[in-house]
């Protein structure tokens, strides 16, 4: 379940699912740190907006870590083994 606000180091994202993100910009989902928004393409199946939501959170925390500049490759390895453990474990 994807909730519709988190928190991250004090800072507070409002998650919303959003038509037309992959076609416009060829991605599953984005955020915008300024402005405290996650946005997850509305049409994905559940588990990938699961997942994209865990990769989208992972760029906010390195960000409030004070990670500006990110390797996407990171983020997407470590998104996915964070997800794998979220599910499995039921957390």
């Amino acid at each position: 379940m994807i909730p519709k606000k988190v928190k991250v180091a004090g800072i507070d994202y409002e998650i919303r699912e959003v038509e037309g993100i992959l076609e416009r910009f060829s991605t599953l989902g984005q955020i915008n740190y300024h402005k405290g928004i996650i946005e997850l393409d509305s049409s994905l199946c559940q588990t990938r907006k699961e997942q994209t939501f865990i990769h989208e959170l992972l760029h906010a925390c390195f960000r409030e870590a004070g990670y500006e500049e990110q390797e996407e490759e990171m983020i997407d390895r470590v998104s996915s083994v964070l997800y794998q453990v979220l599910k499995d474990n039921n957390l």
